[in-house]
């Protein structure tokens, strides 16, 4: 399993424009192949900060997502929205067996 984790900070008076953003994202990439879960985060210490988690079948099944024009038109989107330059961060997981 491949597990993505981001995060972006708003610039003061946009996160609600951020936030409507990452969910209509988060929607759309749900429904993608590979997709296992994909969700959207408000940060409880810092009101301007989203937190992307996100749980992909394969290295394969994300890269085709990052390849989708939505995608790319969204990553756009939201660095306009940006305070700062958003985080990524791509990990192979294994589930922990009981």
């Amino acid at each position: 399993m491949i597990l993505v984790l981001g995060s972006v900070v708003a610039r003061d008076g946009t996160i609600g424009d951020a936030l409507n953003l990452s969910r209509q994202h988060v929607l759309r990439s749900r429904m993608e192949p590979g997709c296992l879960a994909h969700a959207v985060h408000k940060d409880t210490e810092n009101p301007n900060r989203l937190v992307f988690v996100e749980q992909w079948s394969s290295e394969e099944a994300l890269r085709e997502h990052f390849r989708v024009p939505e995608s790319r038109a969204f990553a756009k989107e939201l660095a306009t929205l940006a305070a700062e330059p958003p985080s990524i961060a791509v990990y192979r997981a294994s589930p922990v067996q009981p």
